[in-house]
């Protein structure tokens, strides 16, 4: 009934879509099973993409030829790059989606593909044969061939939905959990642990008095996430923020005794960054109110995201507390939050492509891996998914250092430090995030994706080499322009500069603080001619590495350094054990995680630099 497939995924969600699509392009033929082909891509918790280092991740992925950005610039209904204030490192691009549209984009993108196959039926375990996968098996007792699989289960493994005393199994709401993957892999010598996440209440918008929340409009020109030629954002939907009190806060407290977080009936550590609004009360009792953003689901519906307000408490006491924020005095709800508890098999057990070390050509991405957000589960699905095709075609993996990604920062956490709590991505997790900005992911990674063979690169590498080229042409004209002081001097003073005392380059101008190329470009009617053929972004690009020129030197020395003790491979039969001189611990960490490299081993926690210092002498280093 059906073929060998090349790779087949397993869950239709955010990872298992860019896996599906990553190893499409790579030009394998791919099975997409999941148990509802209408939730493909469905945006189960806020209807956004990006926010802080998690939009340096959506970039990402679209440099390296996946999907994310591409969908959600054709979707979203409002547009905001956060933490203008700060450096160019922190600046991050987020996006308000339309869940609908959002969903219905990546379906139609997928089955746009001549290399996609799907099958809807839950997948309840794996044929594997020799320690090495073979296919699936569904829960109708079908046996899919495959080559190489990759789990993508996200919160369905053995889920259950907990809304106050009350319990059930489920993925999601409306949807039943996956039963009989975890049960296998564990009889096969995978550790396994349970995790939780939440979401919260979703209220009709026509019940909103908005005159009582603080709007929160989008940027004013816009913005996208990918570097194709995708539609330009012309109009946007407001946010709203609003605060909880002192009795939105009595009234939750009311609830505690019958809550699942507090009476020991959730087991599962939940996000820490992302806490529960009765956590969040919990924790900090000195607070006496909590920000909460009102967010909308679409441009054609009445559905409201309550963002900041997850919860399992009673239905009866959220709605209660609800209707005591401002704004939501008459509020009608659609459904009340929930917490979700889930099966999670802790990512040491993973290779640094993500394919596991028990079982070969068997990949996980996603919060089967413990980490939680779209974004961070898309970029392990896109990785997974190119990782799928080179094992099958008898390739090495593809693996990002850190100084060349966040992707790389996000998977080199997880498989040598663990996470015992749902894992996100943050800005200060990257020790070189001056070089990994959302403004330079496609210099970065698209020539890697192209060099990997990656589908419809040609395009993307022309307009790389065009942004590379542009830049430095920009450069090259600040550092080789001279001006004269009376050209610069009436603008310097009224920005409160020092004026200029002789005539010199326009270089050392532009390194001052609070004056951009945009601002020269308003008073030099020659950098204006000379700048109109570029577009915006190559301008900023510029401006950046000129400004940060001695830091972004500074941290690539630091990544020189760092990739010698990268290049030093171990064998991957290396027997730890024989080092008797090795602390018990490494050995023991060693001989689990089986770095392929030097650095890697000097990352895996309870590796002391007096272990690596024993290793490179017994390599003869």
């Amino acid at each position: 009934m059906f073929p060998e497939y090349d790779v087949i995924v397993v869950g239709a969600g955010h990872a298992g879509c860019e896996a599906a699509a990553a190893a499409a392009n790579m030009g394998s033929k791919v099975l997409l099973a999941t148990m509802n082909m209408q939730t493909i891509a469905q945006m189960s918790c806020n209807p956004a993409m990006g926010g802080v280092a998690k939009g340096q991740i959506v970039r990402e992925i679209d440099a390296l030829g996946g999907y994310s950005g591409i969908v959600t610039d054709h979707t979203m209904v409002q547009f905001r790059m956060l933490n203008r204030s700060k450096g160019p490192a922190m600046w991050s691009p987020r996006a308000q989606s339309d869940r609908m549209l959002f969903a219905r984009k990546w379906r139609q993108m997928l089955e746009a593909h001549p290399n996609i196959d799907f099958w809807q039926e839950m997948v309840s375990g794996l044929v594997v044969k020799d320690g090495i996968v073979r296919g699936v098996r569904t829960s109708m007792g079908l046996e899919i061939p495959g080559k190489a699989v990759v789990l993508t289960n996200g919160t369905f493994l053995n889920g259950i939905i907990h809304i106050g005393e009350k319990q059930f199994g489920g993925g999601r709401a409306g949807e039943k959990a996956a039963k009989g993957i975890t049960e296998q892999l564990v009889e096969l010598g995978f550790e396994a642990g349970r995790m939780k996440t939440g979401t919260p209440p979703r209220i009709d918008g026509r019940t909103i008095d908005y005159s009582k929340t603080e709007i929160q409009e989008g940027d004013p020109d816009g913005g996208k996430f990918s570097y194709t030629d995708t539609p330009k954002l012309e109009k946007q939907l407001p946010c709203h923020v609003t605060y909880t009190n002192q009795k939105v806060h009595d009234m939750l407290r009311t609830g505690f005794d019958r809550s699942p977080m507090f009476n020991g009936r959730i087991q599962g550590l939940g996000p820490r960054y992302c806490p529960s609004i009765e956590d969040k009360i919990d924790r900090f009792a000195d607070r006496d109110r909590h920000q909460l953003f009102i967010e909308p689901e679409g441009w054609d519906t009445c559905e409201i995201y309550i963002n900041g307000f997850s919860s399992s408490l009673p239905e009866d006491v959220q709605y209660k507390a609800l209707r005591m924020i401002p704004g939501l005095e008459n509020a009608k709800m659609f459904r009340p939050g929930y917490a979700i508890e889930y099966d999670y098999f802790p990512p040491s057990q993973l290779q640094l492509s993500l394919e596991t070390h028990l079982v070969k050509n068997l990949f996980f991405a996603g919060q089967i891996n413990g980490t939680t957000g779209y974004e961070e589960a898309g970029c392990q699905g896109l990785m997974a998914g190119i990782n799928a095709h080179l094992a099958v075609v008898e390739q090495e993996p593809f693996i990002l250092k850190r100084s060349e990604a966040y992707i790389g920062v996000l998977i080199d956490d997880l498989v040598n430090k663990g996470t015992q709590e749902p894992y996100r991505m943050f800005t200060s997790r990257a020790e070189y995030r001056i070089l990994l900005r959302q403004d330079n992911a496609d210099l970065r990674l698209t020539p890697l994706a192209h060099k990997l063979g990656m589908q419809d690169m040609e395009e993307r590498m022309e307009r790389v080499q065009a942004k590379a080229g542009a830049a430095a042409a920009i450069e090259k004209y600040f550092r080789e322009t001279s001006i004269e002081p009376e050209q610069l001097n009436a603008y310097l003073e009224r920005i409160g500069s020092a004026p200029l005392k002789q005539k010199g380059k326009l270089h050392p101008v532009l390194l001052r603080p609070n004056i951009s190329i945009q601002d020269l470009r308003g008073v030099l009617p020659h950098l204006d001619r000379f700048l109109e053929p570029y577009d915006f972004e190559f301008i900023e690009l510029a401006d950046i590495n000129m400004k940060y020129e001695g830091y972004i030197h500074k941290e690539q020395e630091m990544v020189d350094k760092m990739n010698r003790l990268e290049e030093v491979r171990i064998f991957d039969d290396f027997d730890y054990r024989q080092l008797g001189s090795l602390s018990k611990e490494a050995r023991e960490k060693l001989s689990k995680i089986r770095p392929r490299t030097i650095g890697q081993a000097s990352r895996i926690s309870g590796v002391s630099p007096a272990d690596i210092s024993i290793l490179l002498v017994h390599m003869g280093r």
